[in-house]
């Protein structure tokens, strides 16, 4: 029996059955399992095999992520690994989804004005976008609220995640979750921005030993991207992170990003490589 299937899940569906949900010929998923072992099918005494309702999700998962630019053995692991595991942090999830986005140690101050930057485009360009931020402490988030309210004025959905006392849904600001300190997304900067027309995320984890280090110059290790199905994931993860405390809201914002974005042209590649190690140079040059 395969690691992924609830044994109180029943496995009713042939191999047939289990094509036709997915899209997927037979031989393909046998040619599947005899190279990789995935999908496992529960046995019947007969030998023929059975799948259940995991075994769809899965598959369409690993079909997902082919069509965004896995390759299909890492989409296959990827898929493999216990549900249970989760994700805790933005930054965390997506080295761990995405390990080819390389980290570079930013200051804050300039984790502040890439923020900034992706905030402004996706003001200017962004159609009913979903966002996600997180800002550590709520006294930062207080300090960016005004930007916040005009950027949630128009967006499909908008959290934020800081060290509030509580949930707040202000009529007119994006939706206030609360963190404990301890969670390691307490010790993130996190920024995601995912509309059909404009995409933008940004995810830095504090570098620990830092209580005496002034306020801007804290270092992140900081990831960022503007390939549509990184940044996808990276929505994706911060929906999972948001069920935890509001699974009414994460609801809402499934349905909107089950889709995975097809993968960019190559030039469009380049042009991120490059806007990358332009300001992974910037964001180490000492400040003045």
């Amino acid at each position: 029996m395969s690691g992924h299937r609830d044994a109180a899940e029943p496995a009713s569906l042939t191999i047939r059955d289990l094509a036709a949900r997915s899209g997927l010929t037979p031989a393909t998923l046998r040619a599947w399992e005899s190279r990789y072992g995935f999908p496992e099918p529960a046995r019947l005494p007969s030998g023929h095999r059975r799948y259940g309702e995991r075994d769809v999700e899965l598959i369409r998962q690993v079909t997902r992520d082919r069509a965004a630019g896995l390759e299909l053995p890492t989409a296959i692991e990827r898929a493999r690994r216990p549900a249970a595991a989760g994700n805790t942090s933005i930054f965390a999830g997506l080295r761990r989804r995405r390990p080819e986005l390389t980290p570079h140690v930013l200051s804050k101050r300039t984790l502040v004005g890439m923020s900034h930057a992706i905030e402004d485009e996706c003001c200017a360009n962004a159609e009913r976008p979903v966002l996600f931020a997180s800002f550590q402490r709520e006294r930062y988030y207080r300090d960016a609220e005004p930007r916040w309210r005009e950027l949630a004025r128009t967006a499909e959905a908008a959290v934020v995640f800081a060290d509030f006392d509580e949930r707040r849904d202000p009529a007119a600001g994006p939706v206030e979750l609360p963190l404990d300190r301890s969670d390691a997304l307490g010790r993130e900067w996190s920024l995601v921005c995912d509309a059909a027309d404009y995409r933008a995320c940004l995810s830095g984890w504090e570098r620990p030993g830092q209580k005496a280090v002034p306020d801007a110059r804290r270092l992140f290790e900081t990831i960022w991207a503007i390939e549509p199905a990184v940044v996808r994931e990276a929505a994706r993860i911060a929906t999972e992170i948001a069920a935890r405390t509001a699974p009414d809201l994460s609801e809402r914002i499934v349905a909107r990003l089950k889709d995975t974005p097809p993968p960019s042209d190559e030039r469009f590649r380049l042009m991120t490589s490059l806007t990358s190690r332009m300001v992974a140079y910037v964001g180490a040059s000492p400040p003045d």
